[in-house]
């Protein structure tokens, strides 16, 4: 006999404040891949600014004296992390998702965790939303544009073009559209572009969007010295180039490449700070319809620190 169990449709009236709510934040934005593998440095609870102090010492060693000798120079330098504030409103049907909610609740799911409560549920897939577009704006962002923050390839091509001393440095090859047949040339002119001064240092990695990492995988598993062990088809190939792990970001730019050390980027957020908030209306004691509204709140941005230890492909 089949045995069927019907659930009301949920008053999902609540509102989240403070830590509780910077819970949920956090969840979201964390959940995001380029953050959530550690690929960044993030830097919590920024209230307004934090100041990243960078250091630049040269000529230090003397030829020892009984006086004291002050010998080289001391470089000082900042850059500000300011993360920008960012809202989410949502208006949805509550009808279109309690069925997938009931489901779960029910435990015909293959997910590990199973919303305990339709809010929280609801809470998941807007936070998923969210990670969504953190990941696409840490790469790419630009912080004028409406509802996104500075990302780390804008930042660093205008720092590239300007070709200081103290500047990102920018490989000089001129290739466009990466893929499979130029994917090696082009990891090999970013590759000879790393500075020595972080060249082997144990978290350099060069970050990767998707059509380099699907190159990748093609040439090593088809293309190049007759595949990868000769396993063409078999298994994921080892995402690393002459010793340097490839970071896939999905949210990153195409063609784009980025050496760098993880410690030299910085992902700013007071995603636990004391003005999060997160808020479901329900709109049927209002208007007598099926929708609830979704209410985030939260900041962020993305900085790097040393322009000169990072090294840029920039597609023709």
């Amino acid at each position: 006999m089949r045995k069927s169990q019907n659930f009301a449709l949920p008053s999902i009236t609540s509102t989240y404040a403070g830590e509780f709510a910077g819970r949920y934040i956090s969840a979201a934005l964390l959940s995001a891949k380029t953050l959530e593998n550690d690929s960044v440095t993030i830097v919590p609870n920024v209230k307004y600014k934090e100041v990243i102090q960078t250091v630049d010492v040269s000529g230090i060693t003397q030829d020892a004296s009984c006086d004291f000798t002050t010998s080289g120079s001391v470089s000082l330098d900042e850059r500000v992390i300011e993360p920008k504030e960012l809202q989410v409103n949502l208006e949805l049907c509550k009808q279109n998702f309690v069925d997938s909610w009931e489901a779960l609740s029910l435990g015909f799911s293959a997910h590990d965790e199973i919303p305990a409560t339709f809010t929280d549920y609801l809470i998941s897939y807007a936070g998923g939303k969210i990670a969504e577009k953190t990941e696409q704006d840490i790469l790419g962002g630009v912080r004028a544009n409406n509802g996104e923050f500075r990302g780390f390839l804008p930042a660093m091509s205008a720092s590239a073009a300007t070709g200081g001393a103290t500047d990102v440095v920018q490989g000089t090859d001129s290739t466009g559209s990466i893929d499979s047949t130029n994917v090696i040339a082009a990891l090999n002119n970013l590759y000879d572009s790393i500075p020595d001064t972080v060249f082997g240092k144990d978290d350099l990695v060069i970050y990767v969007p998707t059509n380099v990492a699907k190159a990748y995988q093609k040439v090593l598993g088809t293309d190049f010295a007759n595949g990868y062990l000769n396993m063409a088809t078999v298994g994921e190939k080892p995402m690393n180039f002459n010793g340097i792990d490839l970071l896939h970001c999905p949210g990153m730019t195409a063609s784009y490449m980025v050496a760098s050390r993880k410690s030299n980027l910085f992902f700013g957020t007071g995603l636990l700070s004391d003005y999060n908030e997160v808020k479901l209306l329900d709109m049927a004691d209002l208007d007598g319809s099926q929708n609830f509204r979704i209410i985030f709140r939260y900041t962020a941005d993305a900085q790097y620190g040393i322009g000169q230890d990072i090294a840029i492909h920039i597609p023709a």
